[in-house]
């Protein structure tokens, strides 16, 4: 019996009440035959979509777990595949490349001045083909400072596609950021506020795909007529067309019969329409008829958020210390983040050991692409150090015996020997001209102080991890 893998974006919308009770039962079995961080690591995470007859699919966060999953549990889960769903039983794995969380603000302007009239509306079941990954929600899209304009931008749409002056949307930023669940989200959005309204969400690749068969089959005019009749049309990686030329007249005409009949247009790429070389002049100045707009890298706080609900979705609880390392050193994008935890799941549970610090400053040295260049200074370290204590950095420096001052000049002079290449002469120096014996009677104190005193021991090692981390 094969578990089956598929990578794409469409999913079955609808989750039946059967698909989550056979999970949930097989999920009982896998729980009691493993050690629980497995089971919250890699089967927790796992949600149930549909049952058709003996073929249960499932969302799977990325490639990784489902690799994962299959190197480590493979006879488990075929046995308990069988045991639950019998002896044709299928489970089919059906991957979510990107998960982000929280609220967004709407563009107030754009709808203060519309009044809607709600009238009740006939269930209309859509048939229609769109492509869209119903994971992909705004409350699930982590709110930062980097996506604040394009969140509001994708809200006003969904509220009122094509009736809003952000037509098209032009979204654009780097690998990893989001852009993929933003697009999507305004689709979903859409979608269950106007179930009759026809969505395709398609990459640039796909859709020159699709024209090359309508030209070998001699279907071009077919495959016209289909986008030229939609509601809403997002196509994400629009770069992806330059050099394209056939396939850019032809969007050409489609966006032109689409906006003309206000219909919504969505677009994102990896850089501002002007920058994108290989495009048609009169494509190209559609593009900017509507609002272009960018999102940036996450910020810190946004970094730790994006962790913290991640975490969540994962299972496990990490530490402060453990969410500022892993943010201050994995800056580029979302992605970066998602595998920087995956890792330390791995790591954990191939070496039976906690998620603590020390394993997650492994395991950013292992996938960090941005390795950040910390200078720590005895100045800095003297700084620091007296902040913490609330004590005058030049006290330290003077020949003071007041209590305060001689701890937080012995705790300096014992950071500034473990974090700096400094000689004991130099670091001697620095604190008022004292010798070496000194700093090494006053790095032997704090030592032996620590040992005991686990405040202190504490307050230690929060100073010498913000140095490491360059906060």
């Amino acid at each position: 019996m094969d578990n089956l893998k598929i990578n794409k974006k469409k999913i079955l919308k609808n989750k039946t009440p059967d698909s989550s009770k056979v999970w949930k039962e097989f999920l009982l079995t896998i729980k009691s035959s493993i050690p629980n961080l497995s089971y919250s690591s890699w089967f927790l995470p796992l949600k149930p979509i549909s049952l058709n007859g003996s073929e249960l699919k499932v969302l799977v966060p990325n490639d990784y777990f489902v690799e994962w999953i299959d190197q480590h549990y493979n006879t488990l889960i075929n046995n308990t595949v069988e045991q639950v769903l019998g002896k044709e039983g299928k489970l089919v794995y059906i991957i979510s490349e990107e998960e982000e969380s929280d609220i967004l603000d709407l563009f107030s302007e754009q709808t203060e001045n519309k009044v809607v009239i709600s009238e009740p509306k006939e269930v209309v079941e859509n048939t229609f083909e769109n492509n869209l990954n119903p994971h992909y929600q705004f409350n699930n899209y982590v709110k930062g400072e980097g996506n604040a304009l394009a969140r509001a931008a994708a809200i006003a749409i969904s509220e009122n596609p094509g009736e809003t002056t952000f037509n098209p949307l032009f979204i654009y930023g780097g690998v990893g950021l989001g852009k993929t669940h933003l697009v999507q989200a305004i689709g979903n959005t859409i979608l269950s506020k106007y179930p009759e309204k026809k969505i395709i969400y398609i990459s640039a690749d796909n859709f020159t795909t699709q024209f090359v068969e309508s030209i070998q089959s001699n279907t071009t005019a077919k495959f016209s007529k289909r986008y030229n009749s939609i509601d809403v049309l997002i196509i994400d990686d629009i770069q992806f067309l330059s050099g394209r030329e056939k396939t850019q007249d032809l969007l050409f005409h489609i966006f032109n019969n689409l906006h003309q009949s206000r219909k919504q247009i969505i677009l994102s790429s990896d850089k501002p329409p002007k920058e994108i070389v290989g495009m048609n002049e009169r494509l190209l100045s559609r593009f900017n008829w509507g609002l272009t707009v960018d999102v940036q890298p996450p910020d810190f706080e946004t970094r730790i958020a994006i962790l913290k609900n991640k975490s969540d979705n994962f299972g496990i609880d990490l530490t402060n210390e453990i969410l500022d390392l892993i943010a201050y050193n994995i800056t580029s994008n979302i992605r970066e983040l998602e595998g920087c935890l995956i890792k330390l799941l791995a790591n954990s549970s191939l070496t039976s050991t906690p998620v603590d610090f020390e394993l997650a400053r492994k395991t950013i040295d292992e996938i960090s692409t941005t390795k950040r260049e910390i200078s720590i200074s005895i100045d800095n370290i003297t700084k620091l150090v007296c902040k913490e204590f609330d004590v005058d950095d030049n006290k330290v420096r003077e020949k003071n015996r007041k209590k305060e001052v001689v701890l937080a000049r012995q705790v300096a002079m014992y950071l500034s020997k473990t974090l700096t290449q400094s000689s004991l002469k130099t670091i001697g120096l620095q604190f008022g001209g004292r010798d070496h014996s000194t700093v090494i009677h006053a790095c032997n104190n704090i030592e032996k102080l620590a040992s005991k005193d686990v405040s202190l021991n504490k307050i230690v090692s929060g100073l010498k991890n913000k140095l490491e981390l360059g906060i």
